[in-house]
């Protein structure tokens, strides 16, 4: 059966070697989700592909899709360097927790635009943001597009009431049970501060672009990111690994 080639904006989350000359990229694409696809020759010094497909970088590709999993980039317009991002530290592994929190959660070829739109902002806000004093692990832009993430995959944390009873009196959070719970049902569940209650709500309940500029403690911070694993590891049985670098 004769394969087809088609155009599609991407966004490169991994990039892994696979012969002297190729290397395999794992793609977020608009129209057809997470796909594999390999770069023929990237890693000659002439390669017409150049520095067009480093991790992170939005282009628009031409892709063929043939009998196998892995289809080929035959064409690439870089739309988007994110070169400053790279450059930095901090912010490249900020960028790498939202690109590898992407391929856990939204694995599948199937097309999300939200969560496509989602992981361009992402990148795109990270341009400016100044390089932090936490980890980047529990940069707010990290935790605010990882509970979107979640959020959009269906794991949305319900944090504004008591998820057994409706009671507002709050004290922890059950990725079991889908969300925050009061002291009669916290038995296994993980201990919150209200201020880091309060974070979650308001990252969650917010733009995007509010997490850049957003004062949260250190506490709030270690709170959002416990829930956060902990919501990987109940409903994906996963972990991060960029989280623990």
């Amino acid at each position: 059966m004769a394969g087809r080639t088609y155009k599609t904006e991407a966004i490169v989350l991994r990039s892994m070697r696979f012969s002297e000359a190729d290397r395999i990229l794992h793609l977020y694409t608009e129209d057809r989700g997470r796909i594999g696809a390999i770069a023929k020759g990237l890693r000659k010094t002439k390669s017409r592909f150049g520095a067009r497909l480093e991790p992170l970088s939005h282009v628009e590709l031409m892709l063929h899709q043939g009998a196998g999993e892995l289809q080929t980039i035959t064409g690439v317009e870089l739309l988007r360097s994110h070169h400053a991002v790279r450059e930095d530290s901090y912010r490249l592994n900020v960028g790498l927790i939202g690109a590898e929190a992407m391929l856990r959660l939204f694995g599948e070829p199937e097309a999300n635009d939200r969560a496509f739109g989602a992981l361009a902002k992402f990148l795109d806000l990270l341009e400016d943001v100044a390089p932090g004093t936490t980890q980047p692990a529990a940069d707010a832009l990290a935790l605010s597009f990882q509970l979107k993430l979640l959020w959009l995959a269906g794991y949305l944390p319900h944090v504004t009431s008591c998820v057994e009873c409706g009671a507002g009196d709050l004290v922890g959070f059950s990725a079991r049970a889908g969300g925050a719970v009061c002291g009669p049902h916290a038995d296994g569940a993980l201990r919150l501060s209200a201020e880091g209650l309060g974070g979650i709500e308001r990252l969650l309940s917010t733009p995007l672009a509010d997490a850049v500029t957003a004062e949260l403690s250190d506490r709030a911070r270690r709170d959002a990111l416990a829930v956060i694993t902990s919501s990987y590891e109940e409903h994906g049985g996963f972990r991060l690994k960029t989280l623990s670098a």
